[in-house]
């Protein structure tokens, strides 16, 4: 807990305000919900990669992508989950001041990867409606591992530029913090010193890691929309359009969540609605992507249904 420093109270431990307004019984059914949702997207997830790795017909790019998403936001997971529903029972556990880090390392990642991998499947759906022809030359072996490692080497660099910056702050205004893990600006709060630069530096890398790749996906299926309205067959279009669906869906709920919370001024910055709306994109969203893409997908129904 607090450590006695020269003229302030330094922090090396910290405690999670989390759901602990919430009653016991509240706690212990959000506990069950949350584990559920837990247990779910990670079989979700193992499945979706296993299947993909066993069945040779989803041995392509869009399969290759969805895999790398499914292992990507298994680890965010991991990151994040088990240590909430430990708070959920233990509200008093403190994290330590090097685990908190890791935490947000981890977070931070996984949760930039991911939002690359996206822009890497929208990119991979353009050159397969946009450009068919070309499209085994364009996403070769090589173009693909390219995008994936380029994805993670982002996330990396990011949560590196975050925490070095987060984690060098004094932290002297208690040691609680108002969420269920470790993000940046519920630990700017603790700071006890000048934030401007830190703030600035998280409004950039958001603006680069969402608003970027969220544009470009956007701009992407503006493209894919234009040709496929330009393809004759009905029974064309409705496949085009289904190939597009369930990623789209999964794009729109992953950014919209993650840029209400950090693209919003800092005025209208309000630490329990950033909560709730955490529990969307570390809870919620990550469920969507087994549940998509095996229930609304024809391909991932047929190689599982060959499997059993």
């Amino acid at each position: 807990m607090p450590v006695p420093g020269t003229n302030f109270t330094f922090v090396t431990e910290f405690l999670f305000e989390g759901f602990s307004s919430f009653g016991w019984q509240h706690r212990l059914i959000l506990f069950v919900i949350f584990l559920t949702l837990y247990m779910l997207t990670l079989s979700g997830n193992v499945m979706i990669v296993t299947i993909i790795r066993l069945d040779r017909r989803l041995h392509t790019p869009m399969y290759f992508f969805l895999s790398m998403l499914s292992i990507s936001e298994t680890c965010y997971m991991v990151a994040i989950i088990p240590r909430m529903l430990s708070g959920l029972l233990n509200p008093q556990k403190a994290i330590s001041f090097q685990d908190c880090a890791t935490q947000l390392f981890f977070y931070l990642t996984f949760g930039i990867n991911s939002c690359f991998l996206l822009t890497a499947m929208g990119y991979d759906r353009y050159v397969a409606i946009c450009n068919p022809l070309r499209y085994s030359v364009i996403m070769g072996n090589r173009t693909c591992i390219q995008l994936a490692s380029g994805s993670l080497g982002v996330g990396l660099s990011m949560a590196i530029i975050q925490v070095t910056s987060v984690f060098g702050l004094p932290f002297c205004r208690g040691f609680v913090i108002s969420h269920f893990f470790c993000d940046v600006r519920p630990l700017l709060k603790l700071a006890c010193t000048n934030t401007t630069v830190n703030e600035i530096i998280t409004f950039v890398v958001s603006v680069f890691v969402l608003v970027l790749p969220m544009v470009l996906v956007f701009f992407s299926y503006v493209l894919i929309i234009s040709t496929i309205l330009k393809i004759a067959s009905a029974e064309g279009r409705k496949k085009a359009f289904a190939t597009c669906a369930s990623h789209l869906t999964v794009v729109i709920i992953h950014y919209g969540c993650a840029s209400i919370v950090y693209l919003k001024p800092k005025s209208q910055s309000s630490l329990e609605q950033d909560r709730l709306i955490s529990v969307t994109y570390t809870v919620i969203t990550p469920l969507l992507n087994p549940v998509v893409y095996s229930l609304r997908n024809r391909e991932v129904k047929e190689a599982l249904c060959r499997a059993f």
